[in-house]
């Protein structure tokens, strides 16, 4: 958390720390993209939404275009 770019230096309340927490989790949750989870934001595996979006990405990829190895989306977590 602290990484981020918007992270500020100090919070200048508890107000503003949670404010700041309401953002970064929502966009955590619904936005960033987990390597633990196939590239998958937790939202979509938790609202069970991950084979769909696995699916889309499959057809997305192209695979006519590869002659050797066809591409693959990364595999969809078996647990979360």
């Amino acid at each position: 958390m602290k990484y981020r770019p918007d992270f500020p230096d100090r919070f200048g309340s508890i107000e503003h720390s949670r404010a700041h927490c309401v953002d970064f989790f929502h966009w955590y949750n619904a936005y960033h993209r987990h390597s633990g989870l196939g590239m998958l934001t937790p939202h979509d595996v938790h609202h069970g939404l991950a084979e769909m979006r696995h699916a889309q990405r499959a057809v997305v990829l192209h695979p006519e275009r590869f002659v050797k190895n066809l591409p693959a989306p990364p595999a969809l977590p078996a647990a979360a």
